[in-house]
């Protein structure tokens, strides 16, 4: 039953993640950290997600800007083995809850969409890219901070996506390997991994034969609202 749950979640979050260019852990995690708990569902996601990055960063690698990618990768590279310590050595209960209002936060924050008359200096990058660093490590969840400074920036959608796409999948590689070298991949928790891969694909070809045919906007709505009722549950 739970991997059942578990890949059709991972089937709609790549979907959507695929036309919007983010959202597959703030929609996977809170699901998994109920059925299996943050200490299995932290490292799977993880895995599972970076597949994932690494095919969509293929897509839309020729709309990456460079500069914008090396300002943020630098620190979310320091951030992101403290975000796998804080996950071994803080207490579950209290990293759920963390996460629960780091959903519903985000959720409010990009629902209400504040505007600015101009776009922010490029050195938010550096503490945008730490917090993204950390809450990958510890929560698979680096997206917030990278796209409230995306949407900040005012950047085209098409470089946004790309910047997205490049930064999860560093991010991963190194979650991954945090993961791996404290030992939190056994062998279910690999043939979970492997359980889920055709959802994940499924997931992934749906969205690209959607991609032009569905406006992603009204899709991000819906994603929103349940992103935030998640996060209550969480806190809750």
């Amino acid at each position: 039953m739970m991997i059942t749950l578990l890949a059709a979640s991972v089937l709609a979050a790549a979907l959507l993640q695929t036309l919007s260019g983010f959202g597959f852990a703030l929609i996977v995690m809170p699901l998994a950290v109920h059925l299996a708990g943050i200490q299995i569902a932290a490292p799977l996601v993880a895995l599972v997600a970076l597949v994932l990055y690494v095919i969509n960063f293929i897509r839309y690698r020729q709309s990456l800007d460079l500069s914008e990618f090396k300002r943020l990768v630098i620190l979310a590279a320091l951030g992101a083995p403290l975000g796998v310590w804080a996950l071994s050595t803080l207490d579950e209960t209290l990293i759920q809850r963390g996460l629960g209002l780091l959903l519903a936060g985000y959720a409010v924050y990009a629902l209400l969409r504040p505007a600015r008359l101009h776009p922010i200096s490029g050195r938010w990058a550096y503490p945008a890219g730490f917090a993204a660093g950390i809450l990958g490590g510890a929560y698979n969840t680096p997206g917030p901070p990278l796209i409230l400074y995306g949407s900040m920036r005012q950047q085209p959608h098409a470089n946004f996506r790309a910047l997205l796409q490049a930064m999860f999948l560093i991010n991963g590689v190194i979650v991954v390997s945090s993961h791996a070298l404290v030992r939190h991949y056994d062998p279910q928790l690999l043939t979970d991994f492997l359980m889920l891969l055709p959802a994940l694909i499924v997931g992934i070809v749906a969205g690209a034969w959607l991609d032009r045919r569905i406006q992603p906007e009204r899709l991000r709505t819906l994603v929103l609202a349940l992103i935030l009722l998640l996060g209550v549950s969480l806190v809750v």
